[in-house]
C-alpha cells in the first residue's frame, strides 16, 4: 500500500494536533473564497481538498473510451467541459497558492471517497450540499457508507432549497410569494471568508493524483470564444457589472444588442463565485436602485428554481403542470434541423442558435424567444430543446434550464400562460430596436435598414437586393407563418387543457417529498 509507513507515522503526529479533514469539491464549487466547507476544515486542522474524475462529469463519447483515451468525435458537452477543466485548473493554482494542492482522482465517487477516507485515515468529509436528484442520490450513498464522517454545507444557493414553505406549510408553487418570503427570511447571510493558509498535502497522498483530461483527450476543440473560467475572472465580471452596468439592469438586462447583463451565470454555475457573494456584494454597491432591485430579484428566481427541483425533482423528465401530460407534441424533423441550424427565417431565433453554438451563451430575452418559437409556433416538444440548450450552454444549469423552459412552454412553476406566445418579430422589434444583434449573428442580414430587419420578407425587392439578400437563398424565407402557428398552438392547447385561451392555470399544490 503506497505510502503506508509515512500515512501512520502521520496520523500518529496529527492525532495529537488536529483532525484531518477531506474537503469534496464536486464541480459546482471551484473556489476558495466563501467556500464553508473548507473554511470549517481549516480552522479544525488538515485539509486533503479532493476532486473525483467522474465519468458523468465528462458525458458520453462516440466511442467508448476512457477518460485518457483519444476519440475522433465526441457528443461531450463541448463548452460546459472546457469550462470545467479551466476552472478546476484555476482551483489547483488557487489551492497551491494558499500552500496546499488538489488531489484529482478517477472513479464513482460512491466508491472513491468512502475508500480514501479510510486509506487517507481521514476523520471527516465536508463537501457543499447539492440540489440535483442524481447529486443526492449520490450524497446519500456516501452518509450511508461514511456515517457521521461526511458532513455537508450549504453555499449553492443563497438560503439553503426546499427551507421556506408557505402558512401551511408547503413548498411555494408561485414566484412572488416565495420571493417576499425569502427577503424576509434572508436579512443577513455573512460571507464566510477564505482561509490565509492551508497545510500541506502529504506526498503520498499527492501520488494518488490522476491527471485532468484534455479537450483533446475528450473529442473537443478549444472555443476561444467562451468566458475565461476561474475565480479571478468571475470576480472581475462582478465588478464590471457592479460599475458599470448594474443600476442601469433594470432597463438594460432585455436589450439583446448591448451587454446589459452580468454574465455571471457561468461562475454560479459552477461555483467560482459564491452565490452569497454576488448578493451581498450587489446589494451593497446597487442595492438602493432599481436596477438592484431587478438583479436581487433575478438572483431570488434562481433560488426559487432550486427550491423547487429540491422538492419536486421529477420537473426534470416530467411538466410540473400534471395537465400537461401528454401533449400532442409534433414530430417535425425539418423544423428542428431549422431551429438548431438557425436557419427558421426569424432573425432573432435564428440569432439566439446561432449565438448558442458559438459562444456557448444566448442573451436570456432571445432564450425566451427562441424557447417559445420552438414549442408554440413548431410545437415540438420542450424537453427536447431542454437538452440541445443543456449540451450546449456553457452556463447549462439542470434546475435554471428545466425552469425556465417550462416557464416559457407554460407548464412549469408559477409559468407563463400557455397561451401568451412570444411574437419573434415584435420581440426584435422591442428589445433590438437597432439590430445590433441580429447583424452579429446573422451577417446576412448586416445591410438591412433597422426597418426591416426583424421581418426582410416584408421589405421592397429594391432594398433587398441594396442589402445583398435574396431570400430563399441567402437567407430562408420564414418556416412557418407565426399568426397561423400560434392559432394552431392555441387551439390545440385549449382542447387538450380544456381550458379557453385567457383562463388561468389552475393552482398547483407542490407535494413534500
Amino acid at each position: 500500500m503506497r505510502g503506508a509507513t509515512e500515512r501512520v507515522e502521520g496520523c500518529w503526529c496529527r492525532r495529537l494536533v488536529a483532525m484531518r479533514t477531506i474537503v469534496w469539491f464536486r464541480g459546482k464549487d471551484l473556489r476558495v473564497r466563501d467556500h464553508e466547507p473548507l473554511v470549517r476544515a481549516a480552522a479544525s486542522g488538515e485539509v486533503i481538498p479532493l476532486l473525483i474524475l467522474e465519468e458523468s462529469y465528462f458525458g458520453a463519447s462516440d466511442k467508448k473510451t476512457t477518460l485518457g483515451g483519444q476519440v475522433s468525435k465526441s457528443n461531450r458537452p463541448p463548452h460546459r467541459l472546457q469550462f470545467f477543466l479551466d476552472a478546476v485548473a484555476s482551483l489547483t493554482s488557487d489551492l497551491e497558492a494558499l500552500g496546499s494542492a488538489l488531489v484529482t482522482v478517477r472513479g464513482r465517487a460512491t466508491d472513491v471517497v468512502p475508500r480514501l477516507t479510510g486509506e487517507w485515515n481521514a476523520d471527516a468529509v465536508f463537501a457543499q450540499a447539492a440540489v440535483e436528484p442524481g447529486s443526492r442520490r449520490r450524497d446519500h450513498s456516501v452518509a450511508t457508507a461514511l456515517g457521521e464522517k461526511f458532513r455537508l454545507f450549504g453555499g449553492e444557493t443563497v438560503h439553503p432549497p426546499g427551507s421556506l414553505r408557505t402558512q401551511a406549510g408547503r413548498p411555494y408553487g408561485v414566484f412572488s410569494p416565495f420571493a417576499k418570503s425569502w427577503r424576509r427570511e434572508v436579512s443577513e447571510a455573512p460571507a464566510v471568508g477564505t482561509p490565509a493558509r492551508l497545510t500541506r498535502v502529504p506526498d503520498h497522498i499527492l501520488d494518488y493524483r490522476d491527471p485532468l483530461p484534455d479537450l483533446r483527450d475528450l473529442g473537443i476543440e478549444r472555443n476561444p470564444a467562451l468566458l475565461k473560467a476561474g475565480s479571478a475572472p468571475a470576480e472581475a465580471r462582478l465588478k464590471r457589472f457592479l460599475t458599470d452596468a448594474g443600476s442601469t439592469y433594470k432597463s438594460d438586462r432585455d436589450r439583446m444588442g448591448i451587454e446589459g447583463t452580468s454574465r455571471l451565470s457561468v461562475d454560479l454555475k459552477f461555483g467560482t463565485i459564491a452565490p452569497r457573494r454576488v448578493w451581498l456584494e450587489a446589494r451593497d454597491a446597487i442595492g438602493e436602485t432599481q436596477g438592484g432591485n431587478s438583479f436581487e430579484s433575478e438572483l431570488i428566481w434562481r433560488e426559487f428554481s432550486y427550491s423547487t427541483l429540491w422538492d419536486v425533482p421529477s420537473i426534470v423528465t416530467t411538466p410540473f403542470q400534471p395537465d400537461f401530460a401528454g401533449f400532442p407534441w409534433r414530430d417535425d424533423e425539418i423544423g428542428w434541423r431549422a431551429w438548431v441550424d438557425g436557419l427558421t427565417g426569424y432573425p432573432v431565433v435564428d440569432a439566439s442558435a446561432r449565438q448558442l453554438r458559438a459562444e456557448g451563451f444566448v442573451h436570456n430575452r432571445a432564450r425566451m424567444v427562441s424557447a417559445s418559437f420552438l414549442t408554440k409556433d413548431l410545437m415540438i416538444d420542450f424537453r427536447r430543446g431542454e437538452r440541445h440548450y443543456l449540451h450546449y450552454l456553457t452556463d447549462g444549469d439542470l434546475a435554471q434550464n428545466t425552469a425556465g423552459w417550462q416557464w416559457t412552454t407554460g407548464c412549469g412553476c408559477d409559468p407563463q400562460p400557455y397561451f401568451r406566445i412570444f411574437n419573434p418579430v415584435s420581440q426584435g422589434e422591442r428589445f433590438d430596436p437597432d439590430g445590433a444583434y441580429v447583424r452579429k449573428w446573422v451577417p446576412e442580414l448586416r445591410d438591412m435598414p433597422s426597418e426591416y430587419i426583424h421581418h426582410p420578407w416584408d421589405a421592397p425587392e429594391a432594398l433587398l437586393r441594396t442589402a445583398r439578400v435574396r431570400l430563399g437563398d441567402t437567407y430562408p424565407r420564414p418556416i412557418v407563418d407565426h399568426s397561423v402557428a400560434r392559432d394552431r398552438f392555441l387551439d390545440t392547447a385549449s382542447r387538450h387543457l380544456k381550458r379557453p385561451p385567457g383562463s388561468q392555470t389552475a393552482p398547483v399544490r407542490l407535494p413534500i417529498d
